[in-house]
Order: C-alpha cells, then sequence, then structure tokens
C-alpha cells in the first residue's frame, strides 16, 4: 500500500512535468515567432499544433501590439500561475496570495527563458565540437534562437585571433542573471505568497 507523502510526491512530479513541458512549447513558440524562425520547420510546425488551440482562442480577446503576441504571453503567465497555485495547494493545502503568485510568476517565467537560451547555447557548443557544420531542422532552430543573444555578446567581446567567447559570454550573463535577478525575486515572491 502506497503511503499519502509518495502518492501526493508522485502528483506533484507528474504535475509540474505537464506543465512545464506545456510551457515550454509556448515559450518555444513565441521565441520562435519572436525570432521570425522557419515556420514550415518540422519543430515549429509541431509547437504550433499542439498550442493552436488556447493561443488562437486568446488572439480574439488580446490581438498582437507592437510587434508582441500578447497571446502567448498571457498565456504563459496563466500557465506558470496556474502550476504554482496547485503545486503550492498540493503541498501546503493553501493558495499563496496574489501578491507572491505574481512575482513568483515572472521569476518562474524568467528563470525558463534564461534556461532554455542557456540550454541551447551549449547544445551548439557541443555540435559544433562533435559535428562541425551540422544542418538539420533542429539545428537551424537553435541557431536561429540564439543568434540574438550570441550577436549581443558579439558586440560586448568580438571574435579575436579566430576564437568567437560569445557563448561564454552570453552564459556567465545568463548565469549572473538568474543570481542577481531571479533569485532575489524568488525570494521575495516567496516572502508575499504567506
Amino acid at each position: 500500500m502506497m503511503s499519502g507523502d509518495y502518492f501526493t510526491q508522485a502528483v506533484l512530479y507528474l504535475t509540474e512535468v505537464v506543465f512545464d513541458l506545456y510551457i515550454l512549447a509556448v515559450l518555444l513558440r513565441y521565441l520562435l515567432a519572436r525570432v521570425r524562425a522557419d515556420f514550415y520547420n518540422p519543430l515549429s510546425q509541431f509547437l504550433v499544433k499542439v498550442t493552436n488551440l488556447p493561443i488562437r482562442s486568446l488572439r480574439r480577446l488580446l490581438p498582437s501590439l507592437f510587434g508582441i503576441d500578447w497571446s502567448s504571453i498571457i498565456l504563459l503567465f496563466l500557465l506558470q500561475g496556474l502550476k504554482i497555485i496547485i503545486i503550492t495547494f498540493i503541498s501546503n493545502g493553501h493558495i499563496p496570495a496574489a501578491s507572491g503568485l505574481f512575482v513568483l510568476t515572472i521569476a518562474n517565467l524568467l528563470k525558463i527563458v534564461i534556461y532554455v537560451h542557456m540550454f541551447i547555447i551549449i547544445i551548439q557548443i557541443l555540435i559544433s565540437w562533435i559535428n562541425p557544420g551540422a544542418h538539420n531542422p533542429i539545428t537551424v532552430i537553435m541557431h536561429q534562437l540564439s543568434e540574438s543573444i550570441l550577436n549581443s555578446a558579439r558586440r560586448l567581446i568580438p571574435a579575436a585571433g579566430g576564437f568567437d567567447f560569445s557563448s561564454m559570454v552570453a552564459i556567465i550573463t545568463m548565469q549572473l542573471m538568474i543570481i542577481l535577478l531571479v533569485s532575489p525575486l524568488m525570494d521575495l515572491g516567496a516572502r508575499l505568497s504567506f
């Protein structure tokens, strides 16, 4: 017979996995649209199919303004907020205060955006070492997603002697953002939640 704690842990784990995967799909769709990635890429097509119903419904209420897809941003915010509410309720038996929930939602979304970009850059580095010049639908998308960040890093520290330090600069900068921005926001959100 399964103990209540084990069952609760299993429910928490499954809740996090389901929400995180869908949040990742919506975020990637938003980011791909933002960088004007190839819409006909198989990954783009998959993300559109998986996320189209809620985004299309929200677009009726929130059209894109100033080149920003507000329906995707609101959906990300709603999903992350709902995830926090459900996990907090299952774990502690209460719902976080609105101010804490708002701050935690923003902090978690920032963390996800930063980690997605870090992951993409690290995978690109590994691919360039293992199979330089690899060209497939996934590597094309990763290049399109990371290029704006890497170009900003290249402006700070240009390539020297054939070495491109932009990936290292970008990863260090993003890790500092986690430490100096996201972590304090998480702490503030946790304090405001109770």
